[in-house]
C-alpha cells in the first residue's frame, strides 16, 4: 500500500517542501541586511553582531547530518514536526526579544528547527520518488531555494522600511502552515532501531566548527584542532558497533567522489553570492538596496528554471544537465572576468546565467549523488551532501575575503581593459579554469550514467503505456 501511496503524494509534498524552502531561504538571509541596525541598538561591535548570522549557519550545516541521520532510525515526518515546532519557537523568542542574548538565542533555536529542512528536502525524492522522475523532484527543491533567495533582500527591505526590524522573525511563523500537509501526505515508514552514537556525531560537529573557525578567523590552533576532531572521528566510527556514520558508505567510491566534486563546485557557486555584492559595491559604488535589486533577476531566473533542469536530467541523464550547467557557468565566469568594470546592469544580466548555471549543477549533483546510495543510507548520505555544501561555502568565504584583501595590480585576463577590477577579474578567470578540470573529472566519474539513466527512464514509460 505505501508503494502506491508514494507516486501520488510525492509531487504533493515536494510542493509543500518548495515552499517550506523559500521561507527557510528567506530566513537565512532576512538578517543579514540589518545587523548594523542591531549593532547600533545593542551597542555592540561589528564582530558580535554577526554571530547572529554566523551561529545560525554553523548549526544549521551541522544540523542537516544530524536530522539526516535519525531520517534512518526515525519518521520523517516526526523529525520535520519537531524542526517546524523548534523553529517556530525561536521565531517567537526573536519576535519578543528585548536583549541580544534573547536575539542570539531565538535565531539558535530557528536554526536548530531549519536544518531539518534541507535534510527532508535531500531525502524525500530518495524515498517518494524513481530513479528517472528524481530530478524533477530536486528541480522543485532548488526552486524554493531560488525564490528565498531572490525574496528574502526584497522583503527585508519592506519589513524595516515600515516597521522595526524584530518584525523579521514574524515571516518564519508563515511555516506553520505546512505543518498539516507533512503530518497527512508523509509516510509511516521509520528506519531500523539500535542506539545513535552521540559522541561520533559530536566530534563530527567539532570537526566542523573549528575547521569553519579555522579559516574565517585564519587562525591556525582552530584549524589544528578540527583536524584532531576528524581523526577522533575516524576513530570512533571504526571501533563503535553501531557508528554516526558507517565506515562503508566512504568505501562507495561513486559516492565519495561525488561529495569531492560537490564540494569543489559548491565553492566555487559560492563567488556568485559572495563576491557578487563586493563588487557591485566596491567597483559600481552601488547602495545595498541596488546591490540586492540587482542580484534579484538572477534568482528569480533560477527559479523560474529550475524545473526545467530537474526535468532535463530525467529525460536526458544528469550528465546533460551538469554539460548544460558548465555551459552556463563558464560562459558567466568568462564574461564577469572580461567585462567586471562595465555597466552593473550587465553584470546583473551576466549573474543570471550563473545562478541558473548553479542551480542546475546543484540538481545535477543532488541527483547523481543520490543515484549512488542504498536508502537504508540515504538520509545520513544526503545528510553529508548538505552540511559539505554549508562548510564549502564558509571555507569559500574566508579565502575569497583574503584575496580580495591582498588585492592584484596585474590583469590574468588578457581582454579586461578595466584596470580597477584586476582582483575581481582574475579570481573569476581561475574559477572558470578550476570548473574547466571539474567537468573533465566529473564526465571521466559519472558520465557512464547517462546511458543506463536513459534505459531505465525509457523502460518505465513502457510499462506505463
Amino acid at each position: 500500500m505505501e508503494g502506491e501511496i508514494r507516486p501520488q503524494h510525492g509531487e504533493k509534498i515536494m510542493r509543500v517542501m518548495m515552499f517550506t524552502l523559500t521561507l527557510s531561504a528567506m530566513s537565512v538571509l532576512m538578517f543579514n541586511f540589518v545587523l548594523p541596525e542591531i549593532s547600533n541598538e545593542f551597542n555592540l561591535s561589528t564582530a558580535q553582531v554577526s554571530w547572529i548570522s554566523s551561529s545560525y549557519a554553523l548549526i544549521y550545516g551541522i544540523g542537516t547530518v544530524i536530522y539526516g541521520k535519525l531520517a534512518d532510525r526515525y519518521r520523517l515526518k516526526d523529525l520535520l514536526t519537531f524542526g517546524l515546532l523548534f523553529f517556530t519557537v525561536g521565531s517567537l523568542i526573536g519576535l519578543i526579544s528585548q536583549t541580544f542574548s534573547m536575539v542570539l538565542a531565538g535565531r539558535i533555536l530557528q536554526a536548530a528547527g531549519a536544518a531539518a529542512i534541507p535534510a527532508a528536502a535531500m531525502i524525500i525524492p530518495v524515498h517518494y520518488f524513481s530513479p528517472e522522475r528524481r530530478g524533477a523532484a530536486m528541480g522543485t527543491a532548488f526552486v524554493g531555494l531560488a525564490l528565498g533567495s531572490a525574496l528574502g533582500p526584497v522583503v527585508s527591505a519592506f519589513i524595516v522600511s515600515v516597521a522595526h526590524w524584530r518584525w523579521l522573525f514574524f515571516v518564519p511563523l508563515i511555516i506553520l502552515v505546512t505543518l498539516p500537509f507533512y503530518r497527512r501526505y508523509l509516510g509511516e515508514e521509520r528506519g531500523g532501531a539500535g542506539k545513535l552514537d552521540w559522541i561520533g556525531g559530536g566530534l563530527l560537529a567539532s570537526t566542523v566548527t573549528l575547521l569553519l573557525l579555522g579559516v574565517t578567523a585564519g587562525t591556525w590552533w582552530f584549524a589544528g584542532g578540527g583536524l584532531a576532531a576528524f581523526l577522533l572521528f575516524l576513530l570512533r566510527i571504526r571501533s563503535t558497533a553501531n557508528p554516526f556514520i558507517a565506515p562503508a558508505l566512504f568505501k562507495n567510491k561513486r559516492y565519495t567522489f561525488g561529495l569531492a566534486i560537490t564540494f569543489l563546485i559548491s565553492g566555487i557557486g559560492y563567488s556568485f553570492y559572495f563576491l557578487s555584492p563586493l563588487l557591485l559595491d566596491d567597483i559600481h559604488q552601488l547602495s545595498p538596496g541596488l546591490i540586492g535589486f540587482a542580484m534579484v533577476p538572477a534568482a528569480a531566473a533560477s527559479a523560474i528554471l529550475g524545473r526545467k533542469g530537474g526535468r532535463l536530467a530525467d529525460a536526458r541523464g544528469n550528465s546533460t544537465l551538469f554539460l548544460t550547467a558548465s555551459g552556463l557557468l563558464l560562459i558567466s565566469f568568462l564574461l564577469l572576468s572580461t567585462f567586471t568594470g562595465s555597466l552593473a546592469v550587465f553584470i546583473a544580466l551576466f549573474l543570471i546565467f550563473g545562478n541558473v548555471g548553479q542551480s542546475f549543477m546543484m540538481i545535477a549533483m543532488s541527483n547523481s549523488v543520490s543515484m549512488t546510495l542504498p536508502k537504508e543510507q540515504a538520509g545520513v548520505g544526503m545528510g553529508m551532501l548538505s552540511m559539505l555544501n554549508f562548510i564549502s561555502g564558509g571555507m569559500a568565504a574566508g579565502i575569497y575575503g583574503k584575496v580580495i584583501d591582498i588585492g592584484s595590480e596585474i590583469h590574468w585576463n588578457p581582454v579586461n581593459l578595466y584596470p580597477q577590477d584586476a582582483v575581481y577579474s582574475n579570481i573569476f578567470l581561475v574559477l572558470a579554469l578550476l570548473h574547466t578540470g571539474i567537468l573533465l573529472f566529473y564526465l571521466f566519474q559519472f558520465g557512464r550514467e547517462a546511458p543506463e539513466h536513459s534505459k531505465t527512464s525509457t523502460q518505465s514509460k513502457q510499462m506505463k503505456a
